[in-house]
């Protein structure tokens, strides 16, 4: 039997200017045995510790190297195999890892005889269940069963633990569970895990997935800033502290990191790859910008996106990314701009073009945006159902049919309060309960604003247009306190940027509040 190996990857942390090439050094620190030789399991640590960063292409280069080195090392193709699919979304590339076992050995029986010891056979086991003939949500659950038996028997080892808490979250995924006992429970393990070794790069990483909601964000709050520090070479890397970050409002943290991750991104790409390591950060760091008031920079991130889908080939990621910036841009700025509604409008499109439309007494245009959202909401998105509603209120709202604006509006957080808590990005790019709560102040109706504001920032924690709107139904309300209290914390978001309408107006109020 091979001689257990057992290496620690420490690597130094590089300062972010650094170039990529240099920066590959820094991937975060683990400890995994396996029964591979000292050569191969260097590459091999190296592979683990990208893959719990999600840079597959990264780790399937050290993997492939170790494979090289030592073609028996069964566990070096246990690691490529889990680099072809990303395990929370619903990509179905069965093929990719099927081929890379193959290369191990032909037959399942064969490829486990090539994993010495019990634990390396339990992975392998695992993987062979993943990628193995059948639906794939079925084995996606499959697999966090094969885990957790894995995880019963061995629940001090941290790699086995990490990668049970990944499998958790993929199959709560996959079963499309709603009630968050999967990520508690993967949360939990992956805690544990970091508590014993914060420079861990999987516990942080799927600690901040398990938590990513406006509940339990404060769970993963040292998570995510830890792991803005562990991990540099990869880009998804940079980018997944901001899940946590944008639950708390914390705006620089956002526009920042997400700089950080597309400059990764960026780096890393080559012709041919896909886009989606740089169309995330693009998303993300626009929206972070526009709740800090920094417009130009929100343009930026627009313009960015505009070259990478001319490079891209005309990739799905990055087309379908244009609309939905461009739209979120219009709705978060208040800069109306009326597009024509056309057979191919996205629905974002078509909820900022319905608004901006409204907004200009441009009815006609905004009752063709409702026709057409109407149509889109016969589907099965809650998003699209909800954008019909709001264009549909506004147009009710216009012609003086409040009643009927206001009931449209109870459908929409109706369904909203059925779809998972909001993380990332506002979706629909014009949070219901804060369109519902400007609705309500257009009909002197500011006790009632209040609330669907409140509701708002207590789902989507330091959004400026519903911290802007709670200042003012507080104000009118009576409730000065609030208000002035509201109106600081967007002075705070929009430091720099005085020339944004709305800041004259918090400022003054602050002002003569402090004065009395």
């Amino acid at each position: 039997m091979k001689q257990l190996c057992a290496v620690v990857v420490t690597l130094p942390l590089l300062f972010v200017g650094a170039p990529a090439e240099a920066q590959f050094d820094s991937v975060g620190a683990l400890d995994f045995q396996t029964s591979g030789s000292p050569q191969a399991q260097e590459h091999f640590l190296r592979g683990v510790a990208i893959l719990h960063s999600f840079g597959w292409k990264q780790a399937i280069v050290e993997f492939q190297a170790a494979q090289r080195i030592e073609p028996d090392f069964a566990m070096a193709y246990w690691g490529e195999s889990l680099c072809y699919n990303h395990p929370l979304f619903n990509e179905q590339d069965g093929e990719s890892p099927r081929q890379v076992l193959a290369r191990l050995a032909p037959t399942r029986t064969e490829r486990l005889a090539k994993a010495p010891t019990e634990r390396e056979k339990g992975f392998l086991e695992a993987v062979e269940i993943l990628w193995g003939e059948g639906e794939w949500r079925d084995n996606r659950v499959a697999y966090m069963e094969a885990m957790d038996r894995l995880y019963e028997r061995y629940p001090d080892d941290d790699e086995v633990a990490t990668f049970t808490a990944v499998a958790t979250l993929s199959a709560a995924r996959a079963m499309n569970d709603r009630s968050f006992r999967y990520e508690i429970r993967a949360g939990a393990i992956a805690l544990k895990v970091f508590g014993k070794n914060p420079d861990h790069p999987g516990a942080p990483h799927y600690a901040i997935h398990a938590f990513d909601d406006p509940t339990h964000a404060p769970l993963a709050l040292p998570s995510a800033l830890r792991y803005a520090e562990i991990a540099p070479a990869v880009a998804h890397a940079r980018h997944m502290p901001t899940h946590i970050f944008i639950q708390h409002g914390m705006w620089d943290y956002v526009s920042n990191h997400n700089q950080f991750a597309y400059e990764a991104a960026r780096a890393l790409w080559e012709p041919g790859d896909s886009v989606g390591d740089t169309v995330h950060p693009l998303d993300w760091g626009q929206y972070g910008d526009l709740q800090r008031g920094d417009y130009a920079k929100a343009r930026i991130w627009i313009e960015r996106l505009e070259m990478v889908a001319r490079e891209s080939d005309g990739q799905a990621r990055a087309m379908s990314s244009q609309p939905l910036l461009n739209a979120r841009y219009v709705v978060e700025t208040e800069e109306w701009k009326t597009l024509p509604v056309r057979d191919d409008s996205s629905a974002h499109e078509l909820l900022a073009t319905g608004i901006s439309a409204v907004k200009t007494d441009d009815l006609t245009t905004a009752e063709q945006a409702e026709a057409k959202l109407k149509t889109m909401a016969e589907g099965d998105s809650p998003a699209n159902q909800i954008m019909y509603r709001e264009v549909a209120a506004l147009v009710r709202l216009a012609r003086g049919q409040g009643d009927a604006a206001i009931a449209l509006m109870d459908e929409a957080v109706e369904i909203v309060e059925g779809m998972r808590l909001p993380n990332g990005a506002a979706n629909p790019v014009k949070p219901p309960y804060e369109l519902y709560g400007e609705i309500l102040l257009e009909l002197d109706r500011p006790a009632e604003a209040v609330t669907r504001f409140e509701t708002s920032l207590q789902r989507m924690q330091g959004r400026a247009r519903s911290l802007l709107g709670l200042a003012r139904a507080a104000a009118r309300s009576g409730d000065r306190a609030t208000a002035a209290e509201q109106y600081a914390k967007l002075l705070s978001n929009w430091q720099g940027h005085d020339d944004l309408p709305g800041y004259g107006e918090a400022s003054r109020f602050v002002r003569q509040s402090n004065d009395q």
